[in-house]
């Protein structure tokens, strides 16, 4: 039995039966590890010996008849930007590299406090910031469909480890996609959460206007019971969280059904700047949805998603600039090199990558006077312009569909000398994030040579209940979602 191929809530089934231990299930998942990971670079930190007295731990208080926690015994991962206590988070940066944070983010509790096994941090682009993966000060990740190719960034490390059955499941975060993006590259579901949905409390900073913790997994019903253990309300820590309505609720023993919902496809995303492949595929799952599950398909617009990726990198790069400001090189961040004249300049300098330099320098220039009027602030204007138009778009539709990348995955080092092409990668999920919409990137197909593509559907805030119902009924046509098992 090769359990490291079964999804969490099938092995969750086997513990609670006592068919399979926590130990036996953690050393399935790090032999997958040690297997792949040399070819696939998805781990910064491996947390061995941790996860192996954990399932130790966790077989006595079973075999001692205590009732089973949640996610008792299953194994997960977490993206280099969630702190855990004494256990290295880089965020892949050099300016963190060795820190051991004093404490545990609040999703890192709760996944404490339900029984789960942390078995590493996953590899990520520095800081958040990128599309591929490759800004990484330590390593580039492989995506597991191709190793010749990125698994999208920046929760990319996350994203691989799942697709490559290293992880049955695991956390990244989201600013501007960056666990849809990396979701679609990787053909596994990743959800952005409805914003102050999940404590952001020990998530490394970014844009903290933006920034959300997502799962990301190969069911459905792994990713919504995921989903129930992290969210909440965290007042104590983070002021922007907030309990769920009743209504974001899912029932995974429900038969899933869209029968009657209504379904959106905005016609701005079905355009040339989105491979026809990837466009066909969407529109191919939306046919599906409606002639063989019910659903009603209609075509919407939302007029302002021209603007929305220069509107996000703005706000973003704002927020990076004053974040990212902390890391002198003395209070916090590596220090500068022995005789420096300048140490801050120096830290920040040598630890700090281009991609990193470029987001801050973009910031500090649209925060400056002369600047603030004439970019920041009508940025922030239109930020509150899309949230209206979705809510208008949403009177009409019960969830919006649309390409969750305009690509599939490109090859390694394509695109590193082209920023821009890499900040055009986010047309697709941007605007959802300015509004702070849940959106989910579900698999939907591959293209002609193989690669993933996904499909998102984004949907009112508060709605996870119904996304989650979405993507099992069309989880349930196509028979399931693969993944990959073969060598890599």
């Amino acid at each position: 039995m090769e359990l490291w191929k079964m999804s969490a809530t099938e092995l969750a089934a086997l513990l609670d039966t006592r068919q399979v231990t926590a130990t036996e299930v953690c050393a399935s998942f790090f032999a997958r590890i040690d297997e792949t990971e040399p070819k696939l670079d998805a781990f910064l930190h491996k947390t061995r010996e941790a996860a192996h007295r954990r399932a130790a731990e966790a077989d006595r208080r079973l075999a001692a008849g205590e009732a089973r926690r949640p996610l008792e015994g299953l194994p997960i991962g977490l993206k280099d930007n969630i702190c855990t206590r004494d256990i290295p988070t880089t965020c892949a940066s050099r300016i963190l590299e060795g820190f051991l944070p004093p404490y545990s983010a609040t999703v890192a509790e709760k996944l404490d406090a339900a029984g789960a096994i942390l078995l590493g941090k996953l590899n990520m682009d520095e800081f958040a910031m990128g599309s591929s993966c490759e800004n990484s000060y330590f390593k580039a990740t492989k995506n597991p469909w191709d190793l010749k190719r990125v698994p999208g960034g920046s929760s990319g490390g996350a994203a691989a480890a799942v697709a490559a059955g290293q992880l049955p499941w695991a956390l990244g975060s989201d600013t501007g996609g960056s666990v849809r993006g990396p979701a679609a590259f990787c053909g596994v579901l990743g959800l952005r959460p409805s914003y102050g949905a999940v404590s952001r409390c020990g998530l490394v900073a970014f844009a903290s206007s933006l920034d959300q913790i997502g799962p990301m997994a190969r069911t459905v019903d792994d990713l919504a019971l995921l989903f129930s253990v992290i969210c909440g309300a965290d007042k104590a820590r983070d002021a922007t969280s907030c309990a769920l309505p009743p209504e974001s609720a899912f029932d995974p023993a429900a038969e899933p059904s869209v029968k009657g919902m209504r379904l959106g496809l905005l016609k701005e995303y079905f355009t040339a700047a989105v491979d026809a492949s990837v466009r066909g595929a969407v529109e191919k799952a939306a046919r599906h949805l409606e002639q063989q599950a019910g659903a009603v398909v209609i075509e919407t617009s939302l007029p302002s998603t021209e603007h929305a990726l220069a509107a996000y990198y703005i706000i973003s790069s704002a927020e990076a600039s004053s974040n990212l400001a902390r890391y002198d090189g003395i209070q916090y961040g590596m220090a500068a090199p022995s005789g420096s004249t300048d140490p801050i300049t120096a830290a920040r300098s040598t630890g700090f990558g281009s991609e990193a330099k470029r987001r801050i320098l973009l910031g500090t220039q649209v925060l400056s006077s002369g600047y603030y009027e004439t970019t920041y602030k009508r940025a922030k204007l239109l930020q509150r312009q899309i949230a209206a138009e979705y809510k208008s778009v949403f009177e009409q539709c019960d969830l919006l569909l649309t390409p969750a990348m305009p690509s599939t995955a490109f090859r390694l080092g394509e695109k590193l000398a082209d920023p821009m092409w890499m900040l055009q990668s986010d047309i697709c999920t941007t605007p959802a994030s300015l509004a702070g919409l849940p959106a989910l990137s579900i698999p939907c197909g591959f293209s002609a040579q193989g690669l993933p593509i996904g499909m998102q559907a984004v949907g009112p805030r508060f709605s996870e209940g119904k996304l989650f119902m979405l993507a099992k009924a069309y989880e349930a046509l196509i028979g399931g979602f693969p993944m990959q098992e073969g060598p890599l």
